[in-house]
């Protein structure tokens, strides 16, 4: 099957088409569908698996509510993977979705390349790894309990990642190549810092002279102290002339994984440092012990039940050490804590875990990127309160939809989520997500409560490949508008109300002090940084906690910003557009040829204002081919000087670029004056015979004046808006002009995916990153309504799955300013007391120096007023010239 480029876009830029190419041939199987498995089946159906079969043999029930989000109350006693396979399939229309109904056998396993077993028992586990090592089936175990998750990666002995790094190879432009043993190669002065490091392989393109280098083996470096590089014996080489780049050649890694049976003892984990190692050490004979409860209960825990939770943590002391960790002891309160809220199902740990799950299925499939070494253990218990625990008569169970939540956090904590209203800024990837996870924890569903959402873009198939929530018959709608009727299929009481609107100072009417007044809290899902930090800024102004997350490709970040106790948002600002950039000559009004300067004439020329406008497609090709000349070879010709830089090239209708230029060119100018175009490249060919760019000489100045003179007479011409589609040879043209200019400068050029990409300033996006951070928000949401939360509970996250790379810390302070006795921070305001008339500079400052002790120089209210009374004079000026 062919790939759909526009659907799965932003994620070909992550994982590169031979990775996709992998994927959409993959066969996988799920077994088990509550919460944790929807998330992993919901990340691989999205992302364009080949086929998914789903297993599980068990009915829905009540808990499963609270995270499976392709089930609700119509399915209770109903199969979990007969209910959901129906809703998966509609997700992607090319992934075959199937139900397995029997039970996991050697033959079963014989068809797949990865197994995936969530919610699954320690003997089920052992069984089906040990079978799926024999095979050589890549093999994934993943859990949840309560605030706790598990993560299991077995890929055989000896299983190559041909790309182990996010990473674009290095490359830098060659400045000489000697010959010799060993030849030296020296960089350009401004690649001179390029990175490359002792043993790294390297190829070459585009050199001239020495040419057998060009697309050669991989050749090992040595990097000499000045920066040039050793790369190996050119004594036998033609001599280096110019130009050429080198480029890094990754290496492939090779992962040696232990079977489940002996990586069961030995647990070899994700780990920054001796603390995170003895906790998950800690968290690896929790689930054990959990094993244990249920083998010898038939049941898990119950709810912050004490009985069962010293039980667990009698069988995790009496389990036998890990290799390794025989003299360090287990934490008891860590394993209690663990065991008393094990019973729950939440939504965001779902969301976390499945998303790492289903990165580490791709990984297996696409073999690009570092699996998991092999365990990772993950825990939110920082959502628990330290003062009051939960009890279990407000744990029980109550027969509805949010058990699966109430069972860790209680039905006093669930009603308060229900009350909330919250606003959510942004509904592409990382909001559909959120939103998800608002349905499925009842943010707003009960009383006063809502969600509102902003967002005025409309959907596109390129959203379809990880924006949740849509599906191919809603392109073209608002976002918002198919956000909130999806979100409240998903959880009927959620209160949902979209806006198409953008949070911007152009809408301040509507964002105001009413609007803010009515919300408890503010969660951004925005792509630009200014956007941020303008909704931060609202915040900050109304005092609202703001959670937001971000996303890049593999690398994600979630961050909290409650006031009074965090630091205020400051992410990067963006760079402002360059204010020297030189305005094109044909938005300039008309002028004489005396006015110009030979550059201008020439661009005049370039424009093909020769005499009369084109007639027929011929003339559009004509011009189209001149264009070429001027830009790629008689402009060069002009810039060419004793330093070498740059080469011209000669146009050739057998170089696809060249033929490409022509093409999207003609087409574009045919577009501006009104005549049809073509796609016909054969008989494109017949009609660039490259033919000599006029002399400028006075016939061709009379020409050219005559021309402007009669200008007028002609319709106007359409000027076009660029678009990053694919039909338009907007993108052919731009992906054709740069390459030829890298062609001039010796530099790689880049293929049409990678221009598109840097023009439309599309970011790299795959679904496993964007439902992570969803989730890691979520878990600070939790946070922010149950209140009162000191500094130590709320944590910043980051995470990038390509490498398996995850932290959480505890966000800074506010800063703390000072002047005198008076202390303030970015969240502090000046209250004025209801019903007193706002103050002048004269009572404000007396109202510090009364109220603070603050005593203001004389100077500062002088210099006050002298500006108050310049200001006025200047408007009564203003006043007096418009009468």
């Amino acid at each position: 099957m062919l790939l759909d480029e526009e659907i799965y876009s932003r994620q070909l830029y992550v994982l590169g088409p031979l990775a996709m190419e992998r994927i959409q041939k993959a066969k996988v199987l799920l077994s088990g569908l509550k919460g944790l498995g929807a998330e992993v089946a919901k990340n691989l159906v999205l992302m364009g698996i080949g086929s998914l079969t789903l297993h599980d043999p068990h009915p829905t029930c009540w808990s499963d509510l609270a995270a499976q989000v392709f089930l609700s109350e119509n399915d209770l006693e109903k199969n979990r993977a007969d209910a959901s396979q129906k809703h998966l399939a509609q997700l992607n229309e090319a992934v075959q979705v199937f139900v397995h109904t029997g039970d996991i056998t050697e033959d079963l396993l014989l068809n797949f390349q990865v197994v995936v077993l969530t919610a699954s028992k320690l003997e089920e586990q052992l069984k089906v790894g040990t079978l799926c090592h024999k095979h050589g089936i890549c093999f994934v175990v993943a859990d949840t309990r309560g605030l706790v998750g598990q993560l299991f990666c077995d890929f055989g002995e000896d299983f190559i990642v041909q790309d182990p790094t996010e990473s674009e190879p290095l490359t830098a432009a060659i400045q000489h190549i000697s010959q010799g043993s060993p030849g030296i190669l020296t960089l350009r002065r401004e690649d001179n810092r390029n990175s490359f490091c002792d043993g790294d392989l390297v190829t070459f393109s585009g050199i001239e002279g020495m040419v057998e280098l060009n697309g050669c083996s991989p050749r090992p470096i040595h990097v000499q102290e000045d920066g040039s590089l050793e790369i190996g014996d050119t004594t036998t080489f033609s001599r280096y002339l110019h130009g050429g780049i080198i480029i890094e050649v990754k290496r492939s890694k090779t992962v040696i994984h232990e079977p489940l049976n002996i990586a069961l003892h030995q647990p070899r984990m994700v780990a920054q440092n001796h603390q995170q190692a003895h906790r998950a050490h800690c968290l690896h004979q929790a689930f054990c012990a959990l094993h244990k409860f249920q083998q010898l209960h038939g049941r898990l825990p119950q709810p912050w039940d004490h009985a069962d939770a010293e039980i667990v943590v009698g069988l995790a002391e009496a389990l036998e050490p890990l290799k390794g960790r025989e003299e360090e002891p287990l934490d008891e309160a860590l394993l209690r804590t663990i065991a008393l809220s094990s019973a729950g199902d939440l939504s965001p740990m779902a969301a976390i875990l499945g998303a790492v799950a289903a990165q580490e299925v791709l990984k297996a499939i696409s073999r690009k990127f570092m699996p998991l070494d092999q365990w990772l253990y993950f825990d939110a218990l920082d959502c628990l309160p330290e003062d009051s625990l939960p009890n279990p008569e407000d744990c029980a169970p109550r027969g509805c939809r949010y058990d699966g939540q109430i069972a860790v956090f209680g039905a006093g904590f669930q009603k308060k989520l229900s009350l909330q209203h919250y606003f959510l800024v942004g509904t592409g990837a990382i909001g559909c997500e959120l939103l998800k996870d608002f349905a499925l924890v009842g943010l707003g569903a009960g009383g006063c409560g809502g969600v509102t959402i902003a967002d005025m873009d409309h959907v596109e198939r390129s959203n379809l490949s990880r924006q949740f929530l849509f599906r191919t018959h809603d392109v073209g709608r608002p976002k918002a508008e198919v956000a909130a009727e999806a979100a409240q299929k998903l959880n009927p009481d959620l209160r949902v109300t979209p806006l198409i609107r953008s949070l911007d100072p152009t809408t301040e009417h509507i964002f105001g002090d009413n609007f803010f007044s009515n919300i408890d809290g503010v969660v951004a899902a925005l792509d630009s940084f200014p956007a941020r930090h303008y909704v931060a800024a609202r915040c900050t102004h109304y005092l609202k906690p703001l959670l937001e997350a971000g996303t890049q490709g593999t690398w994600g970040s979630a961050s909290v910003f409650i006031p009074h106790v965090t630091e205020v948002y400051s992410g990067p600002v963006s760079a402002s557009a360059s204010e020297d950039v030189p305005h094109p000559v044909c938005t300039g009004a008309r002028t004489s040829l005396a006015d110009m300067d030979r550059q201008q004439i020439l661009t005049l020329l370039r424009l093909g204002v020769l005499g009369q406008r084109p007639q027929t497609w011929q003339d559009c090709v004509v011009w189209a081919l001149g264009q070429w000349q001027f830009c790629f070879h008689y402009g060069i010709i002009q810039l060419l000087n004793p330093k070498q830089c740059p080469q011209p090239l000669e146009f050739d209708t057998n170089q696809d670029m060249h033929l490409l230029y022509v093409l999207a060119a003609a087409n574009l100018y045919a577009q501006m004056h009104g005549i049809p175009g073509s796609s016909d490249q054969t008989a494109l060919r017949e009609l660039t015979t490259p033919t000599s760019p006029p002399l400028i000489g006075p016939e061709m100045l009379k020409k050219l004046q005559e021309a402007l003179e009669v200008w007028d007479k002609f319709p106007p011409l359409k000027p076009l808006m660029f678009e990053k589609n694919d039909s338009n040879f907007h993108m052919d043209f731009v992906t054709a002009a740069a390459s030829l200019r890298s062609q001039n400068y010796g530099i790689i050029p880049f293929n049409y995916s990678q221009s598109k990409r840097i023009v439309g300033q599309i970011i790299p996006a795959i679904a496993t990153t964007t439902a992570a951070v969803a989730g890691l928000v979520g878990l600070e949401l939790y946070k922010v309504v149950y209140g009162a939360r000191p500094l130590s509970a709320f944590r910043h996250s980051y995470l990038h799955l390509a490498e398996n790379n995850f932290m959480r810390w505890v966000p800074s302070a506010p800063a703390t300013q000072m002047f005198n006795c008076l202390k303030w921070t970015s969240w502090d305001r000046l209250k004025v007391p209801a019903g007193q008339p706002e103050r002048t500079l004269e009572s404000l400052l007396a109202h510090l120096q009364e109220q603070h002790g603050l005593r203001v120089r004389m100077l500062l209210y002088d210099q006050a007023l002298l500006y108050s009374a310049r200001w006025s004079s200047q408007k009564q000026a203003q006043r007096l010239s418009l009468r």
